[in-house]
């Protein structure tokens, strides 16, 4: 098979949750406990570091891992999904997994895992363990798939994990309350392996406190740190951060949600230092090199990493801005930041999938702006004129295209210098829209 018969093989032929939805999901580890006894455990000969929660996951995974590689690790990153192309999701030291390697796992290894019937993430996520024990890695940061006590990453023992926040997703596999959330991702938490929570309030705090006392794991709230004292955008993109420890620090990801997710951050390079992995707790001098490392780790984290889609600017007059942002939990950041734009007219190409909270998402953007409803090259889409009916009841008013290519070009007609573009809703709207953009 060639690359992209491998891919489609991949993507047509095994359930696939973000393709298909619910039919694509398999919960439980039976699979995985499979595939990973097929191929020897090779998630065993690393250290990981596992990473969950509901919004921030992939910030934090790819700002973790620039740092540990700045620092001189070998780091293997397993992310989801990918945005433009399968092999984002495998990386080491910021390189993705080579179409050889792809194609030659699945011939390799279909005939054993096509009789148990996997899904597309149990098979990825065998690739990946098999990928970082190949190539050697000193350490890989994990994300967790969906939810976390059943995700199939979750046969890792880390050396730390981490939960980022809990809002409402998935709820048809996790739960309706943020504590049946939050339970599902601290199923993460393993026995005496410290956990760094980001977020968390009076409801989630409880079952996140029950959950490591059970396992005799300390929890650290990041939050109670506190390691960002304060942050603000950066004009051209990025944030500046006055932290507690390392100084004024500045990071290439954009988005004010950012400030959080670097908090958790911090508190979790802060606790791998107690760990030994890096020198902020050795002499003066490994200490201020440390401290450059980090810097510079942040302010190249998309270069150094691949990552794509968090509050992105891809270019400018008019500006163009998109970001995967695809729940409630992410909007009421999103939406805040929409109304600080100072612009002529605001631009948005909009799209979302059919499992998402669409009512709370569309009650939160901005009235003022002129929309291009769309959908993704996806079986989960809403259709374009189904969101154009649900839009109008909240006061949003605009067109419908078919495509996100569509929507693009025409906006692209209509909007003037000085205007504002934001392409998003939904990771799959981002996805084709950098097809579009960078073809």
């Amino acid at each position: 098979m060639t690359y992209q018969e491998t891919c489609n093989y991949l993507y047509n032929q095994i359930p696939m949750f973000e393709r298909q939805g619910n039919s694509g999901y398999k919960e439980g580890l039976t699979n995985t406990l499979l595939l990973d006894e097929h191929l020897g455990h090779p998630h065993q000969a690393f250290a990981t570091i596992h990473i969950a929660g509901t919004n921030g996951k992939g910030s934090c995974s790819h700002t973790i891992a620039a740092i540990l590689q700045e620092c001189g690790y070998k780091v293997g990153l397993y992310t989801s999904p990918h945005l433009v192309d399968f092999r984002e999701r495998i990386r080491v030291n910021g390189k993705p997994i080579s179409e050889l390697y792809v194609t030659r796992f699945v011939e390799r290894e279909r005939s054993f895992f096509e009789p148990l019937h996997p899904s597309f993430f149990e098979v990825t996520t065998a690739m990946a363990f098999q990928y970082f024990k190949d190539q050697q890695v000193d350490v890989a940061v994990i994300e967790v798939g969906l939810g976390g006590r059943l995700d199939c990453t979750n046969i890792i023992t880390p050396i730390l994990s981490i939960i980022t926040n809990i809002s409402f997703d998935h709820t048809q596999f996790l739960g309706n309350t943020l504590a049946l959330i939050a339970g599902e991702k601290a199923g993460i938490i393993k026995e005496g392996i410290p956990v760094v929570i980001g977020e968390a309030n009076e409801e989630t705090r409880r079952v996140f406190e029950q959950k490591a006392q059970q396992m005799h794991a300390s929890a650290i709230f990041a939050q109670d740190v506190k390691e960002i004292a304060s942050a603000d955008s950066i004009p051209g993109g990025g944030m500046t951060y006055h932290t507690i420890h390392l100084g004024i620090l500045h990071g290439d990801l954009g988005g004010i949600y950012q400030a959080k997710n670097m908090n958790t951050v911090l508190v979790a390079i802060l606790q791998l230092a107690k760990m030994g992995y890096l020198c902020l707790c050795e002499r003066p001098e490994n200490i201020e090199k440390s401290r450059q490392e980090i810097q510079r780790a942040i302010e190249h984290v998309a270069e150094s990493t691949g990552l794509m889609g968090r509050w992105q600017i891809v270019q400018q007059n008019p500006k163009v801005v998109c970001d995967t942002g695809h729940n409630v939990g992410g909007w009421q950041y999103l939406s805040a930041q929409l109304q600080q734009q100072r612009c002529r007219h605001m631009h948005i190409i909009f799209g979302m999938v059919n499992d998402k909270d669409l009512d709370s998402v569309l009650e939160l953007l901005p009235k003022q702006a002129i929309f291009y409803f769309t959908k993704a090259d996806n079986k989960r889409a809403i259709d374009e004129k189904k969101l154009q009916l649900e839009a109008t009841k909240h006061g949003l008013l605009g067109e419908c295209y078919p495509t996100v290519h569509e929507a693009y070009t025409q906006c692209m007609k209509n909007a003037l210098r000085d205007d504002f573009i934001f392409v998003g809703g939904s990771s799959y709207v981002v996805g084709d829209f950098l097809k579009t953009f960078n073809s």
